[in-house]
C-alpha cells in the first residue's frame, strides 16, 4: 500500500519526502478538494523530489467542462509527473465519461507514461454529482488507470462518515475487476487507519492528517506526522 501525501509547495514536499511518503501529490487546498497548484510551484516540487518518488498532480474539481479539463491536462502532460488526478463533479454518468475521455485522449496524445486518476466523492449527495460507486465504471469506460474516492467538502468529515465499510469495499472490488488501481482519501483520521489496512487499497492519500494540528489549509505537512502515518499503516 503506497502512502500519498498532498503538498502545496517545495518545503512541504521535502517534509513528505523525508517522512517516507511514496507519492508526492501536488494540490492547492485553498481551491478545493483537488485545487491545482501554480505552474512554478509544480516545477519547484518536481526539482526538489528529483525523481526519488512518484509525483501526482491534481488539476481540478470539474463540472461538465471537458474543454477546460482537457487544456489543464495538456499542461500537465508536459511535466515530469506520474499521475494526473481529475475530480468528477459532473451531474451525470454520461457527462463524467465524456469529460474523462477527453482528458485521457489529451494525456495519451502528449505523454502516454502518465496515469490518469478518476476521483469521485464520498459525499456526492451533498454536492449533487455522479455517485461515487459509478466511478470505477467511468474510469474503465474512459480509459483511465486509477479509481479514487475523496471528499468534496472539507469540513473534517471523513469518507467513512458517508460510506460504510461494505460500500468502500464494493468500490475497491469493482475497480479491481476492471483492472484499475485503487485509491482512498478524504479527511482520513488516525482511527480510520486500522480499517484502511483491512481494505487494502493500492494507494491511500492524506493531507490534513499529515499537517500540524490536522489543519489541511493553514497547517503545514510535517515529516514526523507522515512517518507516524506510515508506521501505523505498515506495522
Amino acid at each position: 500500500m503506497k502512502v500519498l501525501v498532498s503538498v502545496k509547495d517545495k518545503e512541504e514536499a521535502v517534509e513528505a519526502l523525508n517522512g517516507g511518503a511514496h507519492i508526492i501529490d501536488l494540490k492547492n487546498p485553498s481551491e478545493g478538494s483537488l485545487g491545482p497548484c501554480f505552474p512554478w510551484v509544480v516545477e519547484e516540487v518536481i526539482e526538489a523530489v528529483s525523481g526519488e518518488r512518484e509525483i501526482s498532480l491534481a488539476i481540478g474539481d470539474f463540472t461538465y467542462l471537458p474543454g477546460t479539463a482537457s487544456l489543464a491536462a495538456f499542461g500537465a502532460s508536459h511535466l515530469n509527473i506520474n499521475y494526473v488526478k481529475v475530480g468528477l463533479k459532473t451531474k451525470s454518468f454520461e457527462e463524467a465519461i465524456d469529460l474523462l475521455s477527453k482528458v485521457v485522449k489529451t494525456i495519451k496524445s502528449y505523454n502516454g507514461k502518465i496515469k490518469i486518476v478518476a476521483v469521485g466523492y464520498a459525499d456526492y449527495s451533498r454536492v449533487d454529482v455522479v455517485p461515487v460507486d459509478k466511478v470505477p465504471e467511468v474510469a474503465s469506460e474512459a480509459g483511465a488507470h486509477v479509481a479514487m474516492i475523496d471528499t468534496a467538502i472539507k469540513d473534517g468529515k471523513s469518507l467513512f462518515h458517508f460510506l460504510s465499510k461494505k460500500e468502500v469495499n464494493n468500490f475497491l472490488v469493482n475497480a479491481r475487476r476492471k483492472k484499475l488501481m485503487t485509491a482512498l482519501a478524504g479527511s482520513l483520521k488516525f482511527k480510520d487507519l486500522a480499517l484502511i489496512k483491512k481494505l487494502k487499497p493500492d494507494v491511500v492519500g492524506f493531507r490534513g492528517l499529515a499537517c500540524e494540528k490536522g489543519d489541511r489549509v493553514n497547517g503545514r505537512v510535517k515529516q514526523e506526522r507522515v512517518n507516524e502515518i506510515i508506521n501505523l499503516l505498515h506495522e
